[in-house]
């Protein structure tokens, strides 16, 4: 990313890897809209990334989940910071489980945060960056989308549903300047992968040794692979997906 003037705005980013994502764009001298669904999070951290960068940032509270609420918030944030230069859709959320068990209210959640929250929050920038001849959207999949995941089977199909939303966007957009691309992390120290560990301690130790870099990833590491996305060095690529695993799938 070059210079001051570009606006990200990074769904989810209240902690965790949406968190490292608003830093690591700061960082490179971006201006951040913090989307998250505790608005108070959200605050808290524009804050410390306007102390620490210097840089103008906004906290946006908002679900995803809610059009209204979605385009209300891009508003805003064009509003205060100007239009959005780089999306980044990261905020999602899980319910561990066997499928036999799952519930339909739990299904229609998952599938309304992760895959229609980043169709409705991708289509709200879209006019913007197509009138500017200019954008980056990237977002934040998983390999449970590429390769499955037992116990999240549900969220396995919203993140693959992710990865062919963004290919197929990618297609129709690159003729106006606009790159789609998407990152797959694998086990990273977050919430959700606390989840895995309340699930099953087992699942959780055997997927850990089960990496080839022999380590679970820190936000950061994904946060890394999404600058770089965002940057001039990766205007070239569009409609690729990034494992970002430490070996754990090589697909």
């Amino acid at each position: 990313m070059s210079g001051r003037d570009k606006v990200a705005l990074v769904t989810g980013a209240g902690r965790g890897i949406g968190e490292a994502i608003a830093g690591r764009l700061a960082a490179q001298g971006a201006a951040i809209a913090v989307c998250d669904l505790d608005p108070q999070a959200a605050d808290k951290v524009a804050a410390q990334l306007t102390e620490r960068y210097a840089v103008r940032a906004t906290g946006v509270g908002a679900d995803i989940s809610d059009g209204t609420a979605i385009r209300a918030a891009v508003e805003r944030v064009s509003t205060e910071l100007g239009p959005v230069d780089v999306l980044v859709n990261n905020a999602a959320i899980d319910v561990l489980g066997r499928f036999v068990d799952s519930r339909e209210e739990d299904w229609d959640r998952i599938i309304a945060v992760n895959l229609r929250g980043t169709i409705t929050m991708t289509r709200a920038v879209l006019d913007s960056m197509i009138e500017r001849e200019s954008g980056r959207i990237i977002h934040i999949a998983s390999d449970a989308g590429r390769v499955g995941s037992s116990g999240e089977v549900v969220y396995s199909a919203t993140k693959g549903g992710v990865i062919a939303f963004g290919k197929a966007l990618a297609r129709e957009v690159a003729r106006h300047g606009i790159t789609v691309n998407s990152v797959c992390p694998g086990p990273t120290e977050t919430a959700l992968l606390g989840q895995v560990a309340e699930y099953s301690q087992k699942m959780y130790e055997a997927t850990a040794r089960a990496i080839p870099l022999r380590r679970i990833a820190q936000p950061t590491d994904i946060a890394g692979v999404v600058a770089f996305l965002a940057s001039d060095d990766a205007a070239y690529m569009t409609g690729q997906t990034l494992s970002v695993s430490g070996g754990l799938t090589m697909v």
